[in-house]
């Protein structure tokens, strides 16, 4: 048996998967071997297995074997493996250092690095695994690095002709399962005489 991935997030006595047998007399079920920390309960008559307790997705996949036993001998019995996975919830968003940012940048200035902006995310694996955006990327005047997170102008400013100061909204957001979750930096970039 390998039943659906339990969320991390699973309620204790959460229905994980039913048991059966072809065996013309009533059997006893239990859980035989492999559940050492207790994750698990089997109705000892109708074979659903449930959650006993709170999931610690460190400690999964479990695998642990259920015997069926029949109920006046107990020397009859057979045994099934059953394989259990967790899924690890994207609980924690990316968090930038700050959420605003001030830079200057010299007029006429070739396109440039402005700054390397870096989020945090508490959570691991993919969950943790942050890519970089811009919101508002105002006409194109700035890009960022999706994996590094360096923060671009891609052409020269004129302090005469042009704003002097932008708000670049820029977003890091991870590849969280079920859902991505995203923080957020606002930059703001001053264009210097």
């Amino acid at each position: 048996y390998h039943p659906a991935p339990l969320s991390e997030k699973a309620l204790t006595d959460t229905f994980v998967v039913e048991i059966s047998v072809l065996y013309k007399l009533p059997v006893n079920y239990s859980i035989a071997s492999g559940d050492e920390k207790g994750y698990f309960n089997i109705h000892s008559s109708n074979g659903i297995i449930r959650t006993s307790k709170n999931l610690e997705v460190e400690d999964f996949p479990v695998n642990f074997k259920v015997r069926a036993t029949d109920s006046s001998n107990a020397a009859i019995f057979n045994e099934v493996e059953v394989k259990v996975e967790v899924i690890d919830e994207n609980n924690f968003p990316p968090v930038f250092p700050s959420s605003l940012l001030e830079e200057s940048l010299p007029e006429h200035s070739p396109a440039t690095q402005i700054v390397q902006l870096k989020a945090q995310d508490n959570d691991t694996g993919r969950n943790g695994f942050l890519t970089y955006g811009i919101l508002n990327g105002h006409g194109l005047k700035f890009r960022i690095n999706e994996t590094t997170g360096i923060l671009y102008s891609t052409a020269p400013f004129d302090y005469e002709e042009e704003p002097i100061e932008y708000q670049v909204v820029v977003y890091a957001e991870d590849d969280g399962i079920p859902e991505k979750k995203r923080g957020y930096c606002t930059v703001v970039i001053k264009i210097t005489d």
